[in-house]
């Protein structure tokens, strides 16, 4: 349920407003990953969690770059 939301407001936003969900959130994944190296990280999950976030922001920006042609 969640995830669907997360999914239907991916969709309702520009491809502008996707491009910095994306760099935010790559951003994030690398700062995640940094901490995990310095066992910093208490959340491990969270970068599972990101990752996933990074493909979905990349589905819905192919999606509206094929339904653009």
């Amino acid at each position: 349920m969640k995830i669907n939301k997360y999914v239907e407001d991916l969709n309702k936003k520009s491809a502008a407003e996707l491009n910095d969900e994306l760099v935010a959130a790559k951003k994030e994944l690398f700062n995640l990953r940094f901490q995990n190296a310095t066992n910093q990280l208490d959340n491990t999950s969270r970068i599972k969690e990101v990752r996933k976030n990074i493909a979905r922001i990349q589905t819905v920006i192919t999606e509206k770059a094929r339904v653009a042609e």
